[in-house]
């Protein structure tokens, strides 16, 4: 994409739902970057893409200042969204992709522009998601929470980032979002359960064995403790909340038939 093509991005509008998804995810950790791809629809008159869907990705590589995406994800992530296009039995494709930014700003690195433009290579209007999460500003404690939608955009030989406008839409939790949501303890449980086996595979000293096993404990305690049963409360207020006003709109229908 080069400045002036006006065959670009022009809105993104994200359903709640997936957002509450996505930021979630970011603030599971705040040591390293999270990551998932992004599914919906895409007005291609109008250039306004529609993001109804999200999938959490299994992180091969835990790493605090880069996230990377193999290729055989997108495969993952097209069969999914074809999944989803025939329970709802409307289109639904891979538009973009979401990682965090812990304790940094919003803004794409150049890494993550170079990134998002070789993604553009295979559809020119593919975005990229970034959240901001544990970020404080100069002399504050509170965790400001900041969110941006980017393409790239390409002059000469350099790339650079240009930002879209976002818009976050009223919507339900859609039920394969919530699965999705659902899903999230067991991905960092598998992730973290990965990463000390391979550290403990080339070990052969019992005490060392011992201590990151040890360390093993302390970060599943934490998943559980931190993620799990947050996320079980949340579900269990929705589930209240959904049921008054089940029970609301139930009262509402026979009032409306009583003056019938």
């Amino acid at each position: 994409m080069v400045e002036g093509d006006q065959n670009y991005l022009r809105k993104v509008i994200l359903d709640a739902d997936v957002y509450t998804l996505c930021l979630q995810h970011a603030l599971t950790t705040e040591k390293e970057e999270i990551m998932g791809l992004l599914m919906g629809e895409v007005d291609e008159r109008e250039k306004i893409s529609h993001i109804s869907a999200a999938l959490i990705l299994h992180r091969s590589d835990k790493q605090p200042d880069r996230v990377e995406i193999p290729p055989e994800i997108i495969y993952t992530a097209t069969t999914y969204a074809e999944e989803i296009a025939q329970k709802i039995n409307r289109p639904m494709r891979v538009l973009g992709w979401y990682h965090s930014h812990p304790h940094i700003t919003v803004w794409p690195s150049h890494v993550d522009v170079r990134t998002q433009a070789t993604y553009q290579m295979m559809d020119p209007l593919f975005i990229g998601l970034i959240f901001s999460v544990y970020h404080n500003d100069s002399g504050s404690t509170a965790n400001h929470v900041q969110v941006t939608c980017f393409q790239a955009i390409r002059s000469g030989s350099e790339y650079s980032r240009r930002e879209i406008e976002l818009i976050i839409s009223p919507s339900p939790l859609k039920l394969y979002n919530l699965e999705a949501i659902t899903k999230l303890p067991k991905i960092l449980f598998e992730e973290e359960v990965k990463c000390h086996a391979e550290e403990n595979s080339d070990i052969r000293d019992d005490l060392t064995t011992l201590h990151n096993e040890a360390i093993k404990t302390v970060e599943l305690v934490h998943i559980v403790s931190k993620v799990s049963q947050p996320l079980c409360t949340d579900l269990e207020k929705r589930l209240a909340v959904t049921k008054n006003r089940i029970a609301e709109l139930k009262m509402l229908k026979k009032s409306l038939q009583d003056k019938k």
